[in-house]
């Protein structure tokens, strides 16, 4: 098949690029790097000339309610415009396990872009997984301030990237199904101690401080309110696994994540 990856450099996307190649797939990504402008659109038609699948894990920086809201439909709109034009049969989205339930924050984008796919006019597949392994270390480099570290106390169930990529070549290879069961990591864990081992691994210096940061979304994930269900597929890895594999691969790196 002929699939075509938004995010195809990010966290996910990278996994979804290589999974989908090792598997006979033609991929191409929709890149500035490319000539691809998801935002304004530009340079998607010629890129989507003569795919089969679209597979988005685009992503925005922003935890503005406002911003990623903005963001997710207008690339979620001009996607699916665009696939209408190409004869794109299949449409993916990677979403969040628990975004309705909380819908706060970047969350209320990620709700946001549910929606829009459903309104998109392309047969569709909607993938939410619970937070990556990496979420610990951008917490992390996010919340350390003059030697402080400060390490949120939420409830989360960890889920390889890897893993997540290779479900959503899985889905692209089947029929569009509209909601797929959730993807979630094989336990819950708690962010604080997860950044508490990270931290260690890597030879981070300095306190690491538990803390209930303030905001709804938070006050969600420390109620469990974006844990999946026991509906849930459960991936494989967990999180010192991945751990052992990321300090195995790379040096510790001495002045922090």
């Amino acid at each position: 098949m002929n699939i075509a990856v938004a995010g195809g450099t990010g966290t996910v996307g990278r996994h979804v690029v290589d999974v989908a190649r090792e598997r006979g797939h033609d991929v191409v990504l929709l890149t500035r790097s490319a000539s691809v402008d998801l935002v304004s659109g530009e340079g998607l038609a010629p890129a989507l000339a003569g795919i089969d699948i679209v597979i988005d894990a685009s992503n925005t920086p922003s935890a503005s309610p406002r911003a990623a809201t903005a963001f997710f439909t207008t690339v979620t709109r001009n996607l699916s415009a665009a696939e209408r034009v190409a004869g794109v049969r299949h449409h993916l989205a990677l979403s969040i396990v628990g975004v309705d339930r909380a819908p706060y924050g970047y969350y209320a984008g990620k709700l946001a872009q549910e929606r829009a796919v459903e309104q998109g006019g392309v047969p569709s597949t909607i993938l939410r997984a619970t937070q990556f392994h990496e979420f610990a270390g951008q917490m992390l480099g996010l919340l350390s301030f003059a030697g402080l570290h400060l390490a949120p106390r939420a409830r989360i169930r960890p889920v390889a990237a890897r893993e997540v990529g290779e479900r959503l070549v899985e889905l692209a290879e089947g029929e569009p199904m509209g909601r797929a069961a959730d993807l979630a990591g094989p336990r819950e864990e708690q962010l604080a101690e997860l950044i508490r081992r990270l931290a260690e691994a890597t030879d981070v210096r300095g306190p690491i401080i538990d803390a209930n940061l303030p905001g709804r979304q938070f006050a969600a994930m420390r109620r469990g309110e974006t844990l999946p269900g026991p509906e849930a597929t459960l991936a494989r890895q967990s999180f010192d696994e991945w751990l052992r594999d990321r300090t195995a691969r790379e040096p510790a790196d001495r002045s922090g994540v």
